[in-house]
This record gives structure tokens, C-alpha cells and sequence, in this order.
């Protein structure tokens, strides 16, 4: 027993020498900035403009609070960090405005934007996406990995911060979809449920290449679809078919499918 407490003593000093924010703590802030932004997701309002600008300081005071334990680590002051995550917020709200037309636009079942930003487990995952990168782009540390596995526990939808996701990017439905670290999504890409845009080969020594597909824009990926490797390159325009496996490169305007006997057609 002894020997196990020992070793349980060592993990807590390790765990104190790397001071990061408790994940509730996370949370709350990520949840707090995104129904800021869209207050259709809890039908919490903020008319007085006074009340709004406030927020706006206390969301950069729970930011700077999240950061400051972490300061060994970032390569900035943690007030200046926060300042400029949200300098930087407009542009998030930006491309999440974005975000929702593309849903409303590609889903025949939504009915209006209040539907997508309240109830589209999509919307939800890429909302956090895009608050992560942001940080991720800071270089900020493991915070941005905590929001991405925050909307995945939520959703099913695992995006890891680091990946680069063009606006008006629609994931309909949600659930199962995957992309990994390196992968490059244009404009107007749409992906349905359970597609991975994963990595070829899940060697450690590749940790700093790229190992994720590039999906280039209006693409549409159906439910299932496994597009995988760093050098894969989905040509714009193209459409993947629902379960196809594809480890190789395809010229824009393809389609991919799978015929009744099996075969996978490429047009």
C-alpha cells in the first residue's frame, strides 16, 4: 500500500506542476461566450446594451482567470492573451453566422436559423471548434483540446483544434464524425454522419507531419464515408458517396460511390 501511495504522492506533484483550469471551469466559460454570442441557445437575453458590453469585460476577466495558472506555459501575459482572443471574437461569431446559413441552406428539415443555432449537435461542435482554434492559434496549451472533447462528449463530433475549417461548413446530423489534427476543409464543405477524415498511418514519429486529408470546397461527404492521408486531396465540387474508403486523391467534380454489387464507381 505503501508503495502505491508513493506512487499516487508523485502523480499529484506532477499534476501541480502543470497547473491547467479544471475542466467545469472550461466549460463554463466556452458555454458562457457561445450563448453570448447566439442567445437563441439557452433563451437568455441581454437587451440593455450596457449589460451586453459588460459581459463582454467579464468573459475576458473568466478567460484571463482560466489562463493566468497556466503562465509558465504561454507565450504571452495571460491579460494580453485574453484581450486579443477577444479582439479576435468577431471574426469567430463571423464565421459561425456562416456556419448556421450553410446548415439552414443544406438541411430540408430546418426550418430557420433559431432552429439550427438551438438544437443542431453540429452547430454546437463547430461552435466550440472555432473557439478552440482561436486559442489554439495563441498557442495556447491543452486548453483548446479541453473545448474540442467538450462539444465531443456533447455531440459525438471529434474535431481536434488544430484542423482548418472553412466557413459555411455544414456537419448535419453529427454523430461519428472525425477530424484529425492535420486536416484542411475549404468553403462550403458539407459531412455527414459518422465520416472520418483521418490519418493513413498512426505512427508517433509522424506527429509533425500532415496526416489528415485536404478537403478543398463544396465538397459533400456522406454518412460513413473514410477519407484518409495527408497527401489525399479531395478535388472542389466533388461528392464521396456514403461508405467509401478512400486512401488517394480525386480531381474536382468527381463523384465516388459504391454500386448495388459492390464495386466503387468513380465519375
Amino acid at each position: 500500500m505503501k508503495d502505491f501511495l508513493d506512487e499516487l504522492h508523485r502523480r499529484h506533484q506532477q499534476a501541480a506542476d502543470h497547473a491547467f483550469p479544471a475542466t467545469p471551469s472550461v466549460k463554463d466559460f466556452t458555454q458562457n461566450l457561445v450563448n453570448w454570442l447566439f442567445p437563441e441557445h439557452t433563451g437568455r437575453v441581454l437587451t440593455a446594451y450596457d449589460v451586453l458590453t459588460e459581459y463582454a469585460t467579464s468573459l475576458q476577466r473568466q478567460l484571463q482567470h482560466l489562463l493566468e495558472p497556466m503562465q509558465a506555459s504561454l507565450k504571452a501575459p495571460a491579460a494580453s492573451l485574453a484581450q486579443t482572443f477577444m479582439d479576435r471574437v468577431p471574426e469567430i461569431y463571423a464565421d459561425l453566422n456562416k456556419d448556421a446559413a450553410a446548415v439552414l441552406l443544406g438541411d430540408p428539415a430546418a426550418t430557420c436559423l433559431y432552429e439550427v443555432i438551438r438544437t443542431y449537435p453540429g452547430f454546437y461542435a463547430i461552435a466550440f471548434y472555432r473557439i478552440a482554434h482561436c486559442l489554439y492559434k495563441l498557442q495556447v496549451p491543452l486548453l483548446p483540446r479541453i473545448i474540442t472533447e467538450l462539444a465531443h462528449g456533447q455531440t459525438g463530433v471529434d474535431i481536434h483544434p488544430a484542423a482548418v475549417i472553412g466557413p459555411y461548413c455544414c456537419i448535419d446530423h453529427g454523430t461519428g464524425v472525425v477530424i484529425g489534427e492535420t486536416t484542411m476543409i475549404g468553403e462550403h464543405v458539407k459531412i455527414y454522419q459518422g465520416v472520418t477524415l483521418g490519418a493513413l498511418s498512426i505512427e508517433k514519429e509522424m506527429a509533425q507531419s500532415k496526416r489528415h486529408p485536404t478537403i478543398e470546397d463544396h465538397v459533400v461527404i456522406y454518412a460513413g464515408a473514410t477519407i484518409l492521408g495527408g497527401d489525399t486531396v479531395i478535388g472542389h465540387h466533388s461528392i464521396i458517396g456514403g461508405n467509401v474508403w478512400l486512401i488517394k486523391s480525386i480531381e474536382p467534380f468527381s463523384r465516388i460511390y459504391y454500386r448495388a454489387d459492390g464495386a466503387m464507381v468513380a465519375r
